[in-house]
Formats: C-alpha cells, sequence, structure tokens
C-alpha cells in the first residue's frame, strides 16, 4: 500500500542522510562538501499569467497548502477566519489597478504571449485579465471573504492589433450595489511612452468579470461595499452596470431552459427539419451540399487533470483565468477544424462559470460550432447568400461545455459554459439534427444577435477581412 504521506516522509528521510553523511566526514577529518543543488527553474512557479499579476495569488507552496488539506484544515477559512469584514462604501478609484506588459521590450516574453504564426495568444490575454479582476476586486473588498469568477459579459475587438508592442491592463470597480456580486471592467491598450497621451485608437479590447464574494466557511454569498460613483463618468459607468444586472435577470426569465422556443423560432427550426427530410429524400433533387455539415460531426473534446500549478490563490481550486484559456483555445481549433481556415477573433459572448474546479480533478472540454451565419435558412425559409461570392467571409458561433469529475471518476458536475464567435473566408453551414442541437441553435442565434444589436449601440464593429492586418489571435 502506497502511503499518501510519502512525499513528505522522503523529504524527512533526504535530511537524516545527509546529517549522517556530515557527521561521518567530521569523525574522519575529513572537509565536508555538500552536494551541489541545482535549480533549473525559479523559487516561485507560475501558471503562465504575467508576473506582475501573480505576486500575492499564491501565497504558500503547493506542499504546505497539500499538508493542510490532508489535516482536514480550511485554508481560505483558517486565513480569514481573524479578519473583519469593512462595508464602508468605496470610491470606483480606490480599486483602480494598471500593470504594464513589456511585450516589446522583452523578447523572452513571446514564449508565452506569441503563437507559431506570430500572433497574439488571446487566451493568455484573457487569463491575465482574470488574474487582474482578482487584484481588483480584494482591493474593494478587503479580507475576510472568497470571491469567485461568475461570469465574462463579453469581449470585442476594438482595435486589432498591427505590431508587437507594450501593452497596458487596466481596470477598475464598476458597479457594486452592495450585494454579493460585483461588476469590474478590464481594458487592455497599448502602452504608451511615459508622458505622452493614450489615444482611442490605442484600445485593443474592453471586457467585464462578475464577480461573486462568499463566507470563506459556509461558502454562501455575503455583503461587499457599495461602489460610489465620484464623477459624472463614473456615474455613468454605475448605470450601465445596473443596466447588465436588470438585464441578465430578465434574461434568465427567457432562457431556454425556462421557455420554450418563440413562434418565430420554433417556424424555424420546422424550415431546417424539412430542409434535412429533403436531403436525404431519394424523390427529391435537394441534395446536402457540401459545404453544409452536421453539428455532431463539428464536435472537439479534450480531458486533463487539473494540476497544481493552476490553482488560484485559495489552493484547492482551479484559477477561472486558466479555464477561460483553455476553452477559448479549444474553440479556436474547433473553429479551424470545421472552416479549414485560420479563424479571426470576433467576440467573447456571454460566458458563465457553474461550479467550481477542483485541483486534481479531471476536466472535460467538448466545443461544437451551434450556428453560422450566413445561417442555412431564414425565418422565411429564404437561403441567405454571401455579399461576395469571390470572397465569402462566415461567422462562426462556438460553444465550450465544461465539466468535472474527480479522479475516480464517480462523481460528475457541469463547470460552465463558454460561446465564442470567429469570422472565417470560407462559406460554411452548420446544420442541427436532434432536439438538444436545435436549442444550442437557437441559443447561439440569440447571442449572436444580441451582440449585433451591442455593437450598433457601442458603435464598436470593426470590419474585418482576411486580408487585414491583425495580430491577435
Amino acid at each position: 500500500m502506497i502511503c499518501r504521506k510519502a512525499p513528505v516522509r522522503r523529504l524527512f528521510v533526504s535530511a537524516s542522510r545527509l546529517e549522517t553523511l556530515q557527521t561521518h566526514s567530521l569523525l574522519r577529518g575529513a572537509p565536508f562538501y555538500p552536494a551541489r543543488r541545482l535549480h533549473s527553474t525559479p523559487t516561485r512557479l507560475t501558471d503562465g499569467v504575467f508576473r506582475g499579476l501573480t505576486d500575492d495569488r499564491l501565497p504558500m507552496p503547493w506542499i504546505e497548502a497539500w499538508r493542510l488539506q490532508q489535516e482536514g484544515k480550511n485554508i481560505a477559512s483558517d486565513e480569514a477566519r481573524s479578519q473583519e469584514r469593512d462595508l464602508t462604501p468605496k470610491k470606483m478609484s480606490d480599486s483602480y489597478h494598471r500593470v504594464v506588459l513589456p511585450l516589446g521590450h522583452d523578447p523572452w516574453l513571446s514564449d508565452t504571449y506569441i503563437n507559431a504564426s506570430g500572433h497574439i495568444r488571446l487566451g493568455t490575454i484573457f487569463m491575465d485579465l482574470d488574474a487582474l479582476s482578482g487584484i481588483i476586486v480584494y482591493k474593494h473588498t478587503g479580507p475576510g471573504v472568497t470571491v469567485v469568477t461568475a461570469a465574462l459579459d463579453r469581449i470585442t475587438i476594438a482595435h486589432p492589433l498591427t505590431e508587437i508592442c507594450d501593452l497596458e491592463y487596466s481596470g477598475q470597480v464598476t458597479y457594486a450595489s452592495g450585494r454579493s456580486s460585483v461588476e469590474i471592467t478590464c481594458t487592455v491598450a497599448r502602452a504608451r511612452d511615459e508622458g505622452e497621451p493614450s489615444k482611442p485608437e490605442d484600445v485593443l479590447l474592453t471586457c467585464t468579470f462578475t464577480m461573486v464574494a462568499l463566507d470563506p466557511v459556509t461558502k454562501k454569498p455575503v455583503n461587499i461595499p457599495r461602489v460610489v460613483a465620484s464623477t459624472p463618468q463614473e456615474e455613468a459607468l454605475f448605470k450601465a452596470g445596473e443596466a447588465k444586472a436588470l438585464a441578465k435577470k430578465s434574461n434568465l426569465k427567457t432562457s431556454l431552459l425556462e421557455t420554450e422556443p418563440n413562434d418565430p423560432e420554433s417556424a424555424l427550426i420546422h424550415k431546417i427539419w424539412l430542409r434535412q427530410l429533403a436531403y436525404h429524400d431519394p424523390n427529391n433533387s435537394i441534395r446536402q451540399p457540401s459545404n453544409v455539415i452536421s453539428m455532431s460531426r463539428t464536435q472537439l473534446s479534450t480531458a486533463s487533470i487539473m494540476q497544481p500549478q493552476y490553482r488560484n490563490r485559495h489552493q484547492t481550486m482551479i484559477f477561472g483565468g486558466f479555464h477561460l484559456k483553455q476553452t477559448f483555445e479549444l474553440a479556436f481549433c474547433c473553429a479551424a477544424s470545421f472552416a479549414h481556415a485560420r479563424p479571426i477573433f470576433i467576440s467573447a459572448d456571454p460566458c458563465t462559470f457553474r461550479n467550481p474546479v477542483p485541483v486534481g480533478s479531471v476536466l472535460y472540454l467538448t466545443a461544437t460550432v451551434v450556428y453560422t451565419d450566413p445561417p442555412l435558412l431564414e425565418e422565411d425559409g429564404s437561403e441567405p447568400q454571401q455579399k461576395d461570392s469571390k470572397n465569402p467571409m462566415t461567422r462562426l458561433h462556438v460553444r465550450v461545455d465544461s465539466k468535472v469529475r474527480d479522479v475516480e471518476h464517480g462523481n460528475a458536475k457541469p463547470t460552465g459554459q463558454f460561446n465564442y464567435t470567429f469570422l472565417v473566408p470560407k462559406d460554411v453551414k452548420v446544420l442541427p439534427h436532434t432536439y438538444q442541437e436545435y436549442m444550442m441553435y437557437i441559443d447561439a442565434r440569440r447571442r449572436v444577435q444580441l451582440g449585433d444589436v451591442q455593437d450598433r449601440r457601442d458603435h464598436a464593429t470593426s470590419k474585418l477581412s482576411a486580408e487585414n492586418v491583425n495580430l491577435t489571435e
């Protein structure tokens, strides 16, 4: 039988052997030369997050956290038990945090942030942004709480990078009503030299995270300080955050998990189903085109064990940014496999984190192309055409479903749903078959349409084509 404390025991055995060797050398009168310790890695290991965002994220080595876990101690609750929560309202500026990522000045960072084709790895940027939001939220809440990522609202590329340069991460709390949830808005922009004013076109992307404060012991939501707006600009940010919170509650009531598809959506489902039957009817001349692919054939899946270096500051759970990065890169691969072309990132649509991912568990991810625009059919039954048949462009909406199991595979929990939209220089369409696939199709269609409305409202639509110089991927 293998003892669980074997790794710790080996450490003590090695120390005893070293003392024995030193004693024998002294008895013989010979000088003692201890063995050289070679370190091939830095003392503080990270999971790829920029070092400027990891100073306080891992307060203890994993071996110490593992020992406490084996003793049945709750690391997060022990840390927070003696610290009282301060619910005094705080200004937005109190939580502001800024970090410069020196991509243009430090070539070694390219190992983490630049991929094989010379593009910025957006998945790594997303991971950094989640780490940044963690720093910001604890500036606002103070000690005594456990904060988890609940949702990523929406990310769009405002101005694609055309060269590798230093990037500036910044953000602050923009909405907190005093309840348990808090909205954090983060921005990634081109970093200007000291004293040089920034420009609107410097902004690469802006995103908002929703985080929830929990009691470290009971794991139930707890109240946090209310945020106070001090300027008209901050007041506008607060009202926008309030409107988003109300819209989320309203959208939950119309979710496909709560209500059936509306009449136009039901009619669309029926028309697509009839077209599917026609493709397989030997008496019908219509045949399924080669560019129309069944949804079930678009799936890509992965399974990976969650190692300690990917843990969050509370030691026993996986860092949400790592989870986000894994889903994005799988979605990119899924889109590329479906279209046989290099995808261009358009947006990360609202993503939800449902359950935490424990260290040592097995994470299963499944990516599926669930919607294409132009679609196979419109609500009136017509077949939409490409605007330029010689240079077709199709938007792909990829959904990544995430679940976690323990190593013994006894228990399984859904951990989130992540939604990404890409653009590819191909004319391809996806075809649902089962009822579940139709629901996924309608849900994605709603997300794409809602994103289009938001883009028009914010005047943030960026026209992309395969010929654009775009170093974000």
